[in-house]
């Protein structure tokens, strides 16, 4: 079983029987949420478009260990997400590369998996000795 997993990991790669069935998070940085409110009482977006970037969680309960060996926070790391996003196929555009493959139209939309250049921010690994399960997560943070 060469493709357990849809997730790509540059560097560590997905080691077998680690990843089997995992979620992932995508959900804005903080930088990126900038609101604030007018004399009239509006909320209005002040927030710069540059920081308008990614934050992630990877999170799995398998039977091995992830390739996490090695790795530490401040890292640089491409990743093929399995998280998917999608926009309006007609006028639209991907905001993030795509994962070459990952991308089809369901009626007006067209839904892909990014591939982001991604820091990592933290791990956790636990192991369950007696019920043979590894739980784990890998935090990131769009470069």
């Amino acid at each position: 079983m060469a493709n357990e997993t849809l997730l790509v990991i540059s560097g560590p790669g997905v080691s077998p029987y680690s990843a089997r069935g995992l979620s992932q998070t995508l959900t804005p940085i903080q930088a990126a949420q900038n609101t604030r409110r007018t004399v009239n009482g509006s909320l209005i977006d002040i927030s710069a478009a540059q920081f308008r970037k990614f934050r992630s969680t990877i999170s799995c309960t398998d039977q091995n260990t992830p390739a996490l060996d090695g790795i530490w926070p401040g890292e640089q790391v491409t990743v093929d997400c399995v998280a998917t996003l999608s926009y309006k196929t007609v006028g639209g555009s991907p905001s993030r590369p795509v994962v070459p493959g990952s991308s089809y139209v369901e009626g007006a939309f067209t839904i892909y998996r990014p591939r982001l250049t991604m820091i990592v921010m933290n791990f956790a690994v636990q192991e369950d000795e007696y019920g043979a399960a590894i739980s784990w997560s890998l935090d990131l943070e769009e470069a």
